[in-house]
């Protein structure tokens, strides 16, 4: 069943295509962060962790899609030439993990994943975990998030998104400067 949904998210048909229309209308008028009774995506959902039981909630988070890659004019007398937005070591999709947790202080950070774009938007569903609950204390796959050293995860960049950001899938020749962090490696060249 869950591969039949993820073919349908990939390619999607007509019909699906006038119902992602329709939402995206009814998306964009909704507030930034909106609490969900089921994802959106069962199957990226399932694969990331989540599970339909107390103690898991899913959050939709709206982006709005900066300007922060515009490139830097070198030549001609413009008067934006020098107008150029920082690019933020971040991803998309690591900002709207830290807006989640900042909005749900209780909760913490499981992983993410992306649902759509538009011209202005970008939109990406958060699964979070509620230490504290009964039910995620007793399931052995998951009360490892329980213990105390996993609070604030996705301020340290501790999820698969920040990870990904921090360069930490990578091994190797290339890598060498990235472990502990970048700016422990700074430090130690000093």
């Amino acid at each position: 069943m869950y591969k039949h949904i993820r073919e349908l998210w990939k390619k999607p048909k007509e019909s699906l295509k006038e119902l992602f229309t329709e939402r995206l209308i009814v998306w964009r008028r909704d507030p930034t962060i909106v609490r969900l009774d089921r994802p959106t995506r069962l199957d990226r959902a399932r694969s990331l962790g989540y599970k339909a039981k107390q103690g898991y909630v899913v959050v939709r988070i709206r982006l709005n899609k900066s300007k922060r890659m515009r490139p830097l004019i070198k030549k001609g007398r413009r008067p934006k030439a020098r107008r150029r937005k920082k690019i933020v070591g971040k991803s998309y999709q690591w900002i709207a993990e830290e807006r989640a947790s900042k909005k749900f202080t209780n909760l913490i950070v499981l992983n993410s994943y992306f649902l759509v774009k538009d011209g202005l938007y970008r939109w990406y569903e958060v699964i979070l975990v509620d230490p504290d609950h009964s039910v995620i204390k007793s399931d052995k796959k998951i009360n490892w998030i329980c213990n105390g050293k996993h609070k604030g995860r996705a301020f340290r960049g501790l999820t698969s998104a920040g990870k990904k950001s921090r360069g930490l899938r990578k091994k190797g020749i290339g890598a060498e400067k990235i472990r502990p962090s970048l700016g422990a490696n700074k430090r130690r060249a000093k």
